[in-house]
């Protein structure tokens, strides 16, 4: 055997131990699936300025294992609701904000009504002003809802859009297009 077969030999056992291995932990992992929240990925392309959304080193997004049998319950998210006035005043701490009253909001960046956790790593200060801002965010939250419940949409979908681009979203809304 040749040199580089070797090395491509070794190479392809290497992925399928490496292969192997992520199975093994990705069967575990799913069995903790309502103990932790699951970090969900987000494009680096944006349609808008960096400013409307949140640094994904410190908020990636995280939701829940949830249906959306359940997210569409009515009050399913103030039943899930809780950020302690401490969680809040870390999330400033992260982001190097010091909150006036009234500017900013501790928000979800995946919403509890799309399944969004209350871990840490999914929230972040997000400002009313300049617009779009929080409030605009709101709308789209309610837009992804209602597109998940009337089935519309899968609720991971939804999941996605709110995670990777949600002023891209709120643009749809506003020139009449659907997702």
């Amino acid at each position: 055997m040749t040199h580089s077969a070797q090395l491509e030999a070794g190479a392809e056992v290497s992925e399928q131990k490496a292969s192997a291995s992520s199975a093994n932990t990705l069967s575990a992992a799913s069995l903790d699936l309502l103990k932790e929240p699951r970090t969900v990925s987000a494009h680096s392309e944006r349609s808008g300025p960096d400013s409307l959304y949140p640094n994904l080193s410190i908020t990636p997004g995280a939701t829940l294992d949830v249906t959306s049998e359940q997210v569409c319950t009515p009050g399913y998210s103030k039943g899930v609701r809780n950020v302690s006035a401490a969680e809040k005043a870390e999330v400033f701490k992260e982001y190097g904000v010091t909150p006036q009253r009234g500017e900013y909001e501790v928000d979800h960046l995946i919403s509890l009504e799309l399944g969004g956790s209350n871990d840490i790593s999914n929230l972040w200060p997000e400002p009313y002003e300049p617009r779009p801002g929080a409030h605009e965010k709101d709308a789209v939250e309610n837009y992804l809802h209602k597109q998940v419940c009337d089935g519309s949409m899968s609720l991971p979908e939804a999941q996605k859009e709110i995670s990777t681009d949600w002023y891209k979203v709120y643009q749809q809304i506003h020139s009449g297009g659907d997702n």
